[in-house]
């Protein structure tokens, strides 16, 4: 080049270097290839600064123009141009590294800036006439912003960890170094053509390095979208209490980030929560700079970043919207001007989304089990009136109606005695009415409440029931019980009475079966003590639905009683029918917990062995 000027001073005309012109279009082509995917990455994520990256190619494939018309024609205007391209290539890169860096604002003042390329290049050609002076400072100029952006993408790749970033670092440092031996060596006809080779390597690693850049970003972002659709899931298998921990701890995760914040729109800015360096934010008002992102995101309704000279300096703020409301902002803040340098702002709309679905999901979810606890009181309640109107019946029946047929069957005795002999069988049939009669209200007494249940306790009162049960139907019931059981409650008492009652009525009325089983135990568990009856008979089994499990419908209210008063209890209902086909048969496994102090007075007894009861 150096040899080239020379003619060009003399006025000769420059030889026409194949080889160089061949090399020369190859780098412009592979250049414009440059500029064309920042302009795609601008159009395609819109942030700005692969738009200035787009531009600095451009103006550079200009500047390859600009060489080749100097090479085709000699004249020095086109040497003239090739040194204020030069110039403006190093301006506008080093402004793509600043707005990546800072998100820097263009300013009317910062287009002066951009004279001293022609200025500069003008003097040194056509006044000084001196091809050092005229190549030096601009190959300085672009060597050190080419220097500078490989300094940018370092810093980022520290902070965030991006294997693209570490790669645009390293292929900028040392295209800045080469960018040196310009006016030294490539302009005097050494390195030819393998400076331009040079150039064209560390251009297409820059290629390389923006898609693994862009990538990265990718990878990190349906990251984050899976493992908060994970803290979601778990969300509603009930095994996290509070959202907000997962929604705010998993943007720490993000490079770069420091801290996240959840803010509500009510009437006036409030932080509900806050996590990482965001702690301190919890019942303050919020900052100003903070405050200023906040009302340009709810005017845009688009995520908003902003640098606001903090010792954290970038925020950035998504919208969280439930349906067409917004109803938030999740606030970040930390070393990464986007912790999400290329994802468009789509995705970040549909992260915001995501996590005003949950914030939903929860407040239904509190509805719910507000409404679960209203009923599940409701329904206790309901049982203990029941429980108490039976009480209250059987106490009536035992102490008013038996007495009157007692008092009938005794004035029928008198009355015997003076009526004629002829009339003897008929007030013998009469005091056989009544004997049937009181026989039935005592059944009926026991069934509405069992009088051992008050005055003997839960075990010999299922003994009774399952020896009863056994000389009524004539169904072989076998108990294996403890000799004792702790003390669990005049309701779970209750409760476990009344689910053997039903279990054993619906063997009777629908199981079809000839024996069956009653097993009491105490297990214990990390949860603590419990109690389990399980009732195990042979016969057909429970009806099934149609994925396979026990039909609970319509028809099954005495299963549903019995699962309501055991849930009452604290306990839980467990059917299902024998595993195996050759053993045919149902099981109504129950469990009530052990209160703790019941269990401590349970423990300091002896243990004896087991006892059974059973008939025929």
């Amino acid at each position: 080049m150096a040899v080239l000027l020379a003619q060009v001073m003399l006025q000769e005309p420059p030889p026409v270097a194949g080889a160089e012109l061949a090399v020369s279009a190859l780098q412009g082509a592979i250049t414009l290839g440059l500029a064309l995917l920042g302009a795609h990455l601008y159009r395609r994520y819109r942030r700005p600064w692969f738009g200035w990256f787009a531009a600095a190619w451009g103006i550079y494939v200009a500047r390859l123009l600009c060489i080749l018309s100097f090479l085709l024609s000699g004249n020095r205007v086109w040497l003239y141009w090739h040194q204020v391209t030069t110039g403006w290539t190093a301006l506008v890169l080093l402004w793509a590294s600043l707005v990546f860096l800072r998100q820097l604002r263009a300013h009317p003042a910062l287009l002066a800036v951009g004279l001293f390329p022609p200025l500069w290049s003008y003097l040194a050609i056509y006044q000084l006439d001196n091809f050092l002076w005229a190549a030096l400072p601009a190959v300085l100029f672009l060597s050190g912003a080419t220097l500078w952006t490989g300094w940018v993408f370092w810093r980022y790749q520290r902070t965030a960890g991006s294997s693209g970033a570490r790669l645009l670092a390293v292929a900028f440092a040392l295209w800045g170094v080469h960018h040196l031996d310009y006016p030294f060596l490539r302009a005097q006809g050494a390195w030819m053509p393998w400076g331009y080779y040079l150039d064209i390597a560390f251009e297409l690693l820059v290629g390389v390095g923006f898609m693994l850049l862009v990538l990265d970003d990718l990878g990190r972002g349906v990251r984050a979208l899976t493992a908060l659709s994970g803290d979601l899931q778990r969300r509603a298998r009930g095994l996290r209490a509070d959202p907000l921990e997962g929604l705010l701890s998993r943007p720490l995760t993000l490079p770069g980030v420091r801290g996240s914040a959840m803010v509500r729109f009510d009437e006036a800015l409030r932080v509900v929560r806050g996590a990482g360096s965001c702690v301190a934010w919890e019942g303050r008002p919020v900052e100003p700079a903070v405050a200023a992102v906040l009302a340009r995101m709810q005017a845009t309704r688009r995520p908003q970043v902003a640098d606001t000279q903090r010792a954290q300096p970038f925020v950035a703020a998504l919208p969280v919207s439930a349906g067409d409301r917004l109803v938030g902002a999740l606030v970040m803040v930390g070393e990464v001007r986007n912790p999400f340098t290329a994802l468009d702002d789509d995705f970040l709309l549909a992260l915001g989304q995501q996590v005003g679905a949950a914030l939903e999901q929860d407040a239904l979810d509190r509805q719910l089990a507000a409404r679960t606890a209203a009923l599940e009181q409701l329904s206790a309640r309901m049982v203990r009136q029941h429980e108490e109107e039976r009480r209250r019946l059987s106490r009536e029946l035992h102490d008013e109606t038996a007495q009157v047929f007692s008092a009938v069957k005794m004035q029928l005795e008198a009355l015997r005695g003076a009526l004629p002999a002829e009339a003897a069988p008929r007030v013998d049939r009469l005091r056989a009415l009544v004997d049937t009669g009181i026989a039935s209200i005592r059944q009926v007494t026991s069934d509405l409440r069992p009088s051992l249940l008050d005055d003997l306790g839960l075990l010999p009162a299922l003994r009774s029931l399952v020896t009863e049960f056994t000389e009524r139907t004539g169904v072989a019931v076998r108990l294996a019980a403890p000799p004792s059981l702790p003390a669990l409650g005049d309701e779970a008492d209750l409760a476990l009475f009344r689910a053997l009652q039903e279990a054993l009525a619906n063997v009777a009325r629908h199981a079809g079966a000839s024996a069956a089983e009653v097993t009491v135990t105490v297990e214990s568990g990390a949860a603590g003590a419990a109690v389990q009856l399980v009732v195990a008979d042979n016969g057909r089994g429970f009806g099934l639905d149609e994925e396979g499990r026990v039909d609970e419908g319509a028809g099954r209210m005495g299963l549903t009683g019995m699962r309501e008063r055991i849930q009452a209890a604290g306990g839980a209902v467990r059917l299902r029918n024998a595993p195996s086909r050759h053993a045919p048969g149902a099981e109504v496994c129950i469990t009530v917990p052990v209160p703790a102090p019941a269990m401590a007075a349970s423990a300091m007894a002896v243990p004896a062995a087991a006892g059974t009861v059973g008939g025929a």
